[in-house]
Parts: structure tokens; sequence; C-alpha cells
């Protein structure tokens, strides 16, 4: 049989806590709190994939498609593109609607993609998820789009696109 331990004094539990005499701490934390459940392989993988950038990248672009979709739609049935001398016909609008379509649903799905992958990528650069990641992802993706028409159009891009990025983040976040 063991012997009982006998009670430490205060002097006693000090030296062993900081004087001469420490003794190696022990993880208590772990033993108090819950154990973590492991995962498992096929999670973690999952896990993995719908954390990466490509990922982020590629839904943002089929949401950005479905969005813009929708976008040109609607405005094509509001604001077609049909001269007064010429009869609208089915053929017509139906072929009007669709070409408005098609290209909103691209650009939508680009700017989404472009957006949502710098973002990513910058997120992951350094290491941290704050208002920033998204106005400098925003001033990179307007910058680029804008510098199709110039230089000038480019800092515009940039400098607008920054600012409804920062202002949508800041709305979401706060």
């Amino acid at each position: 049989m063991t012997e009982p331990q006998k009670p430490l004094t205060f002097s006693q539990m000090v030296d062993r806590m900081i004087g001469e005499n420490r003794q190696p701490r022990q993880d208590i934390l772990s033993k108090a709190g819950l154990d973590k459940v492991q995962q498992a392989p096929q999670e973690i993988r999952i896990q993995r994939l719908f954390e990466s950038c490509v990922f982020k990248s590629g839904l943002s672009c089929v949401v950005g498609g479905g969005l813009g979709a929708a976008f040109g739609i609607f405005t094509a049935g509001i604001d077609p593109n049909i001269t007064g001398t010429q009869t609208p016909t089915v053929k017509l609008v139906w072929k009007e609607m669709k070409f408005r379509t098609v290209s909103y649903a691209k650009n939508f799905a680009l700017i989404g993609a472009m957006f949502a992958g710098t973002e990513c990528v910058i997120e992951s650069y350094r290491g941290k998820t704050e208002l920033f990641n998204g106005t400098a992802s925003g001033a990179i993706v307007g910058g680029v789009i804008g510098f199709r028409a110039g230089l000038q159009a480019g800092l515009l891009g940039a400098a607008g696109f920054a600012a409804f990025s920062a202002a949508i983040d800041y709305y979401f976040r706060h």
C-alpha cells in the first residue's frame, strides 16, 4: 500500500513552483477541458478543399455568373435595345435577352472569381482576416479591370472598387 502524501506547506509549494526545486509543469488545462475529437482523414480533406483559394474563387465564379445572368434577364426585360423603326419580334427579343444575359453572367463571374481569389491569396499570405484584405483585393481587381481603358481609368477603378469593398466589408462585419 502507498502512504498518503502529506499536505505541502506554503513555503514548500512556493519552492516547487518558482524556487530552486521547481518541477516541470504538468498540462493541467487539457485535463480540465473536453478532449478534442479527432477528425477523420476525409473530413480533413474536405475542410482543406473548402478553405482553398481555388474553391473559393470557383464558387464565387459560379455564384457571380448566376447573379449576373439574373441581372441580365432583368435589365433586358426593362430596357430592350430595339430601335423605334423595328417591330419587336419574339425571336429578336429572345436574341437580345440571351446576349445580355450571357454578357452580364460572364462579367459578374469574372469579377467574382478575381475578387475572391485575390482576397484569399492576400488573407493566406498575411494570416489575418481583416478589413484591409478586402480593400486591397478591391484595389487590385478594380485597377486591373480599369487598366484596360487606360492608366487614369485603372487608378479610378482601383480607388472606386477599394472604397466599395471597404464599405461592404465594414457593413457586414460590424
